[in-house]
């Protein structure tokens, strides 16, 4: 049996010229749909090397290891907490079962959009392959926070690199999508990423009163501290079966992970029993804070920090304050406050 496909499809996606059973496998000389679909493969490229690795070999390999792939952030950003007998039931009751099913295989990302929470919008273009669509990828996946910051949706000011029309892959490379062959625990591992100084000069640029303030602050002062130019989500109280709450702020303090540098932080909403419902103790939930260092996707040139100095050095108005931390959270989050 053949298929007529015209030679615009086949310019336009090389991918035609395969049939589906090169990567569905079936039986398509079958004539009835139940004897055709035998050892039909739904989503091929969950086995990235044995399908799309086909042709597309090195990104297949280097795939399989990449956080995207591997989820493996979620794992280590919470696995402190636990004791051993906690980390193993963690690993086989909740990240095998809930965290790591919001992987991203290849077809995620260039064939249909990812499925999140059992939804997904269904196939990104008829059934060709996509090289980008960040707004029914990307977006699915990075939706509770980062792209709607991104792009001004949940009432804030958009970024300033969306106004100027860029998007994810303007910043993040094919290196972080497909990975570089190793393995990492948290995309704060991972060598390559996007810098600010990647395409802002801060010696250079601006006036000479703007080039001494950045010279001042490059070493204990992140960009995002100043350049953040809108409140953005602050989750809070999650547990696992009930939901969590949400609201907007801008948060200053001190980074875990960086010493001696201020930053934007957003609280992350592990409380005590969050995996109480699973059987999960946290006997050293206060190993971690409930505060991580983030880069808000809602940057702007001029915000009210890069206005007046007075904005932080007096009135300290979006410090991290003490009597403002979780009831009942980390002992860890006094390290963050100013």
């Amino acid at each position: 049996m053949g298929y007529v496909v015209s030679q615009d499809v086949l310019d336009s996606d090389p991918h035609f010229y395969l049939g589906c059973t090169d990567c569905h496998s079936g039986d398509s000389t079958k004539a009835t749909q139940a004897e055709a679909h035998k050892g039909l493969v739904a989503r091929p490229s969950d086995d990235p090397v044995a399908s799309c690795g086909q042709c597309h070999e090195e990104t297949a390999k280097t795939y399989t290891l990449s956080l995207h792939y591997t989820a493996a952030g979620m794992k280590h950003g919470v696995s402190p907490r636990f004791d051993d007998k906690g980390k193993q039931l963690f690993d086989t009751k909740v990240f095998e079962q809930s965290c790591r099913s919001c992987h991203a295989s290849c077809g995620d990302c260039h064939v249909q959009s990812p499925v999140v929470s059992g939804v997904n919008s269904g196939l990104l273009d008829g059934h060709r392959f996509v090289k980008k669509a960040e707004d029914k990828t990307c977006a699915l996946c990075h939706g509770g926070r980062v792209w709607p910051e991104f792009t001004g949706d949940y009432g804030g000011t958009p970024d300033v690199h969306y106004r100027k029309g860029m998007t994810c892959s303007d910043c993040h490379g094919p290196v972080q999508f497909h990975g570089d062959g190793n393995a990492y625990e948290s995309r704060k591992d991972v060598p390559v990423k996007p810098l600010c100084a990647d395409c802002h000069d801060a010696a250079t640029m601006g006036k000479a009163s703007t080039q001494e303030t950045h010279a001042t602050h490059a070493e204990t002062v992140s960009c995002s501290a100043c350049h953040t130019a809108s409140a953005y989500r602050q989750c809070s109280d999650c547990h696992v079966g009930s939901g969590a709450t949400a609201s907007p702020a801008i948060v200053l303090g001190h980074s875990p992970r960086e010493e001696g540098r201020l930053t934007t932080l957003r609280l992350i909403p592990t409380v005590r029993d969050t995996f109480k419902p699973a059987g999960i103790a946290m006997p050293n939930y206060d190993a971690l804070p409930n505060y991580w260092d983030t880069v808000p996707h809602n940057v702007a040139k001029r915000t009210d920090r890069t206005r007046d100095c007075n904005t932080c050095h007096e009135e300290g108005l979006y410090y991290l304050e003490a009597e403002r931390l979780p009831k009942g959270g980390s002992t860890k989050n006094l390290e963050l406050v100013p």
